[in-house]
């Protein structure tokens, strides 16, 4: 009885695609395969058409609660009315943090994706398709709250920056290595509450090196403001 609660007990690490039967496998890779190649073509064409227009963009990703909505809005208060911004927000459902962005001057527009966890290339293109976009001359994503899902797609922006928090833990990078791999600014937000959570936050920018050595690592609070200007710095603002 032991050794078979032993065995039970063990989670086999399987993708789910390992998990379709012989006959369907090959054709679900390769739907996988023309998905993201359908997505990485859009992306180039995002990118030509914001780079045309000299538009500077930047793809935030982060788990939700990392704090992106309110990185968001203190560059926004920076930012506006000098630039003429606009933040095209996704979420499962609602328009709380597009609301709150709002707030602070910068247009911003809704995608709630309903089952989708992420945002893909489609969804941006359809947004500047149906904007002014001459009008504006920086552009921010705010992905939906995950940081496993947005790796799947890249989504035309200059930077992908991905945010983390010291009250996910210190092993947070090192167990969501691939977002890191594929962006350019790493966030470890929340420093104001390191010290009292015991956040080992020399571990986090170490991990951050150790998979991309050439992400750059900035430490912010939202809440206190501290950072943000050495942040837009990183982002060339």
């Amino acid at each position: 009885m032991v050794k078979e609660e032993k065995e039970y007990s063990r989670v086999m690490e399987l993708e789910s695609r390992k998990l379709a039967t012989d006959v369907n496998r090959d054709e679900v890779i390769r739907t996988q395969k023309q998905v993201g190649n359908q997505n990485d073509i859009i992306a180039e064409n995002i990118q030509s058409k914001l780079k045309r227009n000299n538009i500077k963009s930047f793809d935030f990703v982060g788990a939700i609660g990392a704090g992106k909505t309110f990185l968001l809005e203190r560059l926004s208060e920076k930012l506006v009315p000098e630039n003429n911004v606009l933040v095209i927000c996704g979420d499962i459902t609602t328009r709380v943090d597009a609301d709150r962005i709002q707030k602070k001057e910068a247009d911003t527009i809704q995608i709630n994706t309903g089952r989708e966890c992420a945002l893909n290339a489609y969804h941006i293109d359809k947004i500047i398709k149906n904007v002014e976009l001459q009008k504006y001359n920086i552009v921010f994503v705010e992905n939906v709250g995950n940081l496993i899902c947005p790796s799947e797609f890249i989504l035309g922006m200059d930077k992908r920056i991905t945010v983390v928090s010291t009250t996910e833990g210190e092993w947070v990078i090192e167990k969501h290595p691939l977002l890191f791999k594929m962006s350019d600014i790493a966030i470890i937000n929340k420093i104001d509450l390191a010290e009292r959570l015991g956040t080992n936050i020399d571990k986090m920018i170490a991990d951050a090196k150790k998979i991309n050595p050439n992400i750059k690592v900035v430490l912010t609070s939202a809440k206190t403001g501290e950072g943000v200007d050495e942040l837009m710095r990183e982002m060339g603002l």
